[in-house]
């Protein structure tokens, strides 16, 4: 449990954990210099996320109405700073503005308003995205998941432990000050997943082109989130861009 009291809760629900592996050197300039990107096995990898995000207050206050529930797409990768695991986003894509708003204010985050929707059916799930952001470069996602087999905990030392169980994500401002902001919740519940993409383009933006290799796929049902406020860092080491 991180230190202090946190602030903010969430449930994650029929989240998509889809991720390609890629060289280091295609991420380098487009991560903040402070941060070491971590690799398994001599490779980077790039995760492509999307979920559904409800049951949002802030600590002491209930869930207000109209602004407890969004979707998300994030892409992301995984980093190292002064030796703590964590994330960093490359974009965090949601259909609520007031959400969008405030997580650039409060974490620094890039955060983008896009259209989406969720459809259910059955043990399928269709979700899809397409960024409005007035400004930002264009990006869309459509794609049907499913989960296969039985929930399961990732073993330590697992590429699955390695790009799931992050607890910390780090963050740069405008004038390059270096952010970070941990998170609490159970160990993934994990499930082997099926994906069909229509449409993924989430990647452009940061001018990488996805391998044409089958992305490695893992499904999550549900988890409780807490998040705590971000802290700014200080004295941490230079990576080269």
């Amino acid at each position: 449990m991180p230190e202090g009291r946190w602030i903010g809760h969430m449930t994650w629900s029929d989240l998509l954990f889809a991720h390609w592996p890629v060289a280091a050197r295609e991420l380098r300039a487009w991560v903040p210099g402070a941060m070491e990107i971590d690799e398994f096995d001599g490779s980077a990898w790039l995760g492509v996320v999307p979920f559904e995000m409800t049951n949002m207050y802030v600590r002491g206050l209930p869930p207000l109405p109209g602004l407890s529930r969004t979707l998300e797409l994030n892409v992301r990768t995984y980093v190292l700073v002064d030796g703590a695991p964590g994330v960093y986003f490359f974009s965090l894509d949601a259909a609520s503005w007031p959400a969008v708003i405030g997580a650039r204010m409060v974490y620094h985050l890039n955060y983008l308003h896009a259209r989406m929707s969720i459809e259910r059916r059955g043990d399928r799930v269709g979700y899809a995205s397409r960024r409005i952001h007035r400004g930002a470069a264009p990006a869309e996602f459509r794609a049907e998941y499913r989960a296969v087999g039985s929930p399961y905990i990732s073993a330590p030392g697992s590429l699955e432990y390695f790009l799931t169980e992050r607890y910390s994500l780090f963050a740069d401002d405008r004038k390059g000050r270096l952010y970070r902001a941990d998170i609490h919740h159970d160990r993934w519940p994990l499930q082997c997943a099926e994906a069909s993409f229509e449409l993924n383009t989430m990647a452009a933006p940061i001018g990488l082109e996805l391998p044409s290799s089958a992305p490695l796929l893992h499904f999550a049902k549900e988890l409780d989130v807490r998040v705590w406020r971000p802290h700014q860092l200080t004295n941490t080491g230079k990576y080269p861009v």
